[in-house]
Order: structure tokens, then C-alpha cells, then sequence
């Protein structure tokens, strides 16, 4: 008959290789996940339409986690714990509008980001909805990019040169689907992309 004090002891070591395999699995699922914010600003709604599209296509890629947030709900934690940013703007006089213009500025004001850059070798990209056709669309998010670069941040596009983009009013009110889907592709290359480079610095890091 096993004595009472093995039998705990015995006990207490499946209940520690239990313990220890639950953490292993969490840090595994940690290391096959990435994850993408993608922050936006819109007042007429058209700009949120595009970053749920971007969402949609970064989510088509397997083992994907996404967050929607507007920018002014971003905290230190969800920006420093996204492997990625995509950040959309509508284009208020040619530019980026004021409410993202104080986010980039909340990077080191509010979450200190430097001057460690805490955003280096993050994928950054842009997205930017106008009313008219030579708004300021490519502007908008050149200035969003110059803003990542200055992180040094590793900058993707699709949907267009600079990212993808929507004209909202005249000829071409609202969003239209090909707009839509110039929004996934870029959702889609943020998230591929920033696979790639995860599993890169996984295998850079083996002996």
C-alpha cells in the first residue's frame, strides 16, 4: 500500500506538469497569432466603412487576431502590443484630419514611445477616404506613413500606391465595393506581411 505522503506527493507533481504544460500551450498560441489595429477617425462614416474593410481582409488571413478602435480609444497597451497599425483618415484640407494628426502626437507625449521606438520593425500602412478626386487622398496618407517611417516602422500598400483610398461624393458617393476591396487587399498584405516577418524573426533566432 502506497503511504498518504507519496500519494500527495505523486499527486502534486501531475497537478505542477498539468500547470506547466496549460503555460506552455498560452506562450505557443502567443508565438502562431499575430495581431493588427487597425485605428481609424471618421465623422461621416465613410472612414469607418473602410477600416471594417480593412479588418475583413486582414481577418482572411489564418491565425489573425484584428482590433477595431477609433484613435482617440487607443491606449499604450493596444499600440505596443499590435505587431501591426493600420491607420485611416478622412482628408480634411488636403492632410490628415486633427484627430489623427494628436494620435501620432499621443505616441510620445502620452506612451513614450522614444526614445526606445517602440514601434520599430512594426508594419505600418494607411488608408484615407475624400470627397472629391484630387482631394488630398494621397497627402492624407503620405503624411500617415512619414509619421510610421519617423518610428521606423517597415511601411506595406495595397489597393493603391499608397495604400488604398475612396472617393465619397460626387460621381462617386459612399463606398462602392470596388472600394471595399481595395480596403481588404490592403487588410490582407498588412497581415501576410507581417507573417513574414514574424516567422523571419522566429528563424533568425535559432542557432
Amino acid at each position: 500500500m502506497i503511504a498518504q505522503p507519496s500519494v500527495r506527493l505523486f499527486l502534486g507533481m501531475i497537478f505542477l506538469c498539468v500547470g506547466c504544460s496549460h503555460a506552455a500551450a498560452q506562450v505557443q498560441a502567443q508565438q502562431d497569432t499575430i495581431q493588427v489595429l487597425v485605428a481609424y477617425h471618421s465623422l461621416s462614416g465613410n472612414t469607418e466603412i473602410m477600416a471594417k474593410s480593412v479588418v475583413a481582409g486582414a481577418k482572411s488571413v489564418p491565425a489573425t487576431r484584428v482590433l477595431l478602435h477609433k484613435v482617440g480609444e487607443i491606449t499604450a497597451d493596444l499600440l505596443f502590443g499590435s505587431d501591426a497599425l493600420v491607420v485611416g483618415s478622412p482628408v480634411y484640407w488636403s492632410n490628415m484630419s486633427g484627430e489623427v494628426k494628436t494620435f501620432f502626437d499621443r505616441w510620445q507625449f502620452e506612451f513614450g514611445v522614444f526614445p526606445e521606438f517602440k514601434m520599430r520593425n512594426k508594419v505600418g500602412a494607411a488608408f484615407a477616404t475624400g470627397g472629391q478626386v484630387s482631394s488630398g487622398k494621397e497627402v492624407t496618407m503620405l503624411t500617415i506613413l512619414a509619421a510610421m517611417l519617423g518610428n521606423q516602422m517597415i511601411i506595406v500598400s495595397d489597393g493603391g500606391a499608397f495604400g488604398a483610398s475612396a472617393t465619397t461624393e460626387g460621381d462617386s458617393p459612399g463606398i462602392d465595393e470596388k472600394e471595399r476591396a481595395a480596403a481588404r487587399a490592403l487588410g490582407k498584405r498588412v497581415a501576410e506581411v507581417t507573417w513574414m516577418i514574424k516567422r523571419g524573426q522566429t528563424f533568425s533566432a535559432q542557432p
